[in-house]
Order: C-alpha cells, then sequence, then structure tokens
C-alpha cells in the first residue's frame, strides 16, 4: 500500500510539473543515450587523468582509466625540459596564444565579410566565385602547401605572426556557413537602414554581425581548434625558436629520444594543455554551436 502511495504522489507531481511518464521506448533511447555519453566521455577522462598519472602507472598493462596516485611530476618535468636551452616553454604557448587569438579574429572577420559581398551584393560573377571556394573544399591540405609558401616567401614574412597567420586565414567552410546565414537576413531591412543613411560598414557591423553570432561562434570554435594545434606554419615557415609554437614544441619532446620511455610524463601533460582550451572554448559556445547547426539564427 504504501508502494502504491508513493506512486501516486510521484503521478500527481509529474502532473502538477507538467512531465509526463516516458514510454517505453523513449525510456530504452534516454538509457541508451546516457551510456553513449558516458561511453564518448572517457577520452576526455582519459586524457586528464593520464596527465598527472607517475612514471609507474604511465608504463602500466593493462592501462588505467583513473589515476591512482595523482602527481604533478609531468607538469614540472615539462617545465624543466626547457630549463637548459635559450627557448622556455613559456615563450612557445606565448606564440601559440598570440597566433591564435590574431587567426581567430580574422578568421571569423574576413569570412564574415566574403560571405556578406556574395550574398548581399550580386556583382558579376558572385556565383562563380562562391562555387570557386566551394570547390577548394575537396582539396586535400597538402596540395596548396607550395602555393602557400611561394606567398609567404613573396611577402617576407618568414619568423613573424603573420607567417604564421595569414596561411590559416581562408576558410571556405566558414564563408559557406555565414553565407548561410547572411541569406536568410531580409533585403528589406538592409535597404530601410540605406535609407536612413547608414553605411555598408555600418550595416555590416551593428546589423549584420549580430544576426552572424550562432555562426560566429561556430566558426571560431573551428579557427580556434585549427589555429591552436598546427604546427605547420612553425615547421615551415620559422626558422627563429622563439617565434614558434606550443603544438610545434610537444611534437618535439618525444622525438629522437633514445628510448620510448624519456619525456612521456612531460608529452602527457602537454596533451593536455593542448586540449584543454578547445574543450572550454566548445564548453562555453555550444549553445551557439547548436543554434547553428539548427538553422536558427534568423526568423
Amino acid at each position: 500500500m504504501n508502494v502504491a502511495g508513493t506512486l501516486r504522489k510521484l503521478d500527481a507531481w509529474r502532473r502538477s510539473m507538467g512531465i509526463r511518464r516516458l514510454s517505453p521506448f523513449e525510456m530504452f533511447a534516454a538509457v541508451l543515450l546516457v551510456v553513449l555519453s558516458i561511453f564518448m566521455l572517457l577520452p576526455i577522462v582519459y586524457i586528464i587523468n593520464h596527465a598527472f598519472k607517475p612514471y609507474q602507472e604511465l608504463f602500466i598493462y593493462p592501462p588505467n582509466i583513473f589515476v591512482r596516485e595523482p602527481s604533478l611530476q609531468n607538469f614540472a618535468e615539462l617545465l624543466a625540459t626547457t630549463k637548459s636551452t635559450a627557448v622556455p616553454v613559456s615563450r612557445y604557448l606565448f606564440n601559440s596564444v598570440v597566433v591564435t587569438a590574431l587567426a581567430v579574429f580574422l578568421i571569423t572577420m574576413t569570412s564574415a565579410m566574403c560571405a556578406y559581398a556574395i550574398s548581399k551584393h550580386k556583382f558579376p560573377g558572385h556565383k562563380l566565385v562562391f562555387a570557386t571556394i566551394l570547390l577548394t573544399l575537396v582539396f586535400v591540405p597538402e596540395t596548396v602547401e607550395i602555393p602557400k609558401y611561394l606567398i609567404v616567401s613573396k611577402l617576407h614574412i618568414f619568423d613573424t605572426y603573420w607567417g604564421h597567420v595569414l596561411p590559416l586565414v581562408a576558410v571556405p567552410t566558414g564563408v559557406f556557413l555565414m553565407k548561410q546565414f547572411i541569406d536568410q537576413l531580409p533585403d528589406e531591412l538592409l535597404d530601410s537602414a540605406r535609407m536612413d543613411g547608414a553605411k555598408e560598414l555600418t550595416l555590416f557591423i551593428r546589423i549584420v554581425i549580430p544576426m552572424l553570432m550562432p555562426a560566429v561562434a561556430t566558426i571560431g570554435i573551428i579557427a580556434f581548434d585549427s589555429a591552436w594545434k598546427d604546427a605547420g606554419t612553425s615547421t615551415f615557415y620559422m626558422q627563429d625558436e622563439t617565434m614558434k609554437t606550443f603544438p610545434f614544441y610537444v611534437e618535439t619532446l618525444t622525438s629522437g629520444m633514445a628510448n620510448s620511455v624519456a619525456r612521456q610524463g612531460a608529452a602527457a601533460a602537454a596533451a593536455l594543455l593542448l586540449f584543454l582550451p578547445n574543450l572550454i572554448m566548445f564548453l562555453v559556445f555550444q549553445s551557439k554551436v547548436i543554434a547553428t547547426m539548427a538553422h536558427s539564427g534568423i526568423k
């Protein structure tokens, strides 16, 4: 009787809160999604725990997901690896922060301006320009490395931050995604603003950009990920060690070692430092990303 009374009270509470009873299929789907979510979280849990494992746990077999004796010795080792060199690890991190910030700003603004011109200014050949941009999506990055190198060489921007940033600015996905949003923006709204005396730059900054915020956040995350983990610009365009970025330094941590054990702790700590900013960026802007994927930015 007590169980029956409790169930009746639970049903009454559900009705008062507007919560309906789930069907068996919905319950199964919810449980399945929870299990899949836990499974997809395992790599994140592993990389976080891996960075705090002492050496005796890094090479244990079979490997453990969770750390048993957390330690900061891997981070200390990461800092100590550059004590005997002229370039400290903090310099690599500083370069990565500067390059990533510049890249995110330039990629989002360039993509937005290009998409705005193609979508709302029907200049001769705008369809051909957009088709050409879409065509570049079929090429793998390696096919444009030589043209990029020649451009950087002609501009004489080796060993500069621009040599890091400019090869990353062209993002066809960003132009395509932002154009889809701008296409939904009513022409009457822009024409009304022009009649009130607004210039094109004012239209772009005060009307178009606010409407594009979900797409801007999404492209910002994509740009952040590509710039933060990119080591190619340091490899191809930087001869000065003080201008190289943290991902390049991470790649050199375990290369050339006499055995496969040396610096593995530092590499685990460095991997966490590379991963955390991407995770934080996505968690902060996830609502904007979902809005972009649902095409609900403009109604």
